[in-house]
């Protein structure tokens, strides 16, 4: 363990949602998608009308497969920013033909 992991961490280095909140996961995922477009992503009426991250993370709290679908996409996400931050490189490299 290096000085900057904690136990925790240290025990599951490779679990990108170890130690985050779920409210840090939806406000994440709103700043990124936008209600509109997470309300598209994740069916649900809480990201639809009237949204709110306290009414989220109620409805969030209680149901186990909305849970699992806002986990999913903030993994997909994330893989998504990983992407576009390796594309820029890669448009730099010189094509050969």
């Amino acid at each position: 363990m290096t000085a900057t992991e904690t136990p925790a961490t240290a025990q599951q280095p490779r679990n990108p949602l170890h130690g985050l909140t779920l409210e840090a996961i939806l406000t994440a995922l709103v700043e990124f998608y936008g209600w509109e477009s997470l309300a598209q992503r994740v069916p649900v009426r809480c990201f639809a009308l009237n949204p709110s991250i306290r009414s989220s993370l109620t409805f969030l709290r209680k149901t186990p497969w909305a849970r699992e679908k806002v986990e999913g996409l903030y993994l997909f996400m994330l893989r998504e920013q990983k992407r576009g931050a390796q594309t820029p490189a890669a448009k730099r490299r010189p094509v050969s033909g």
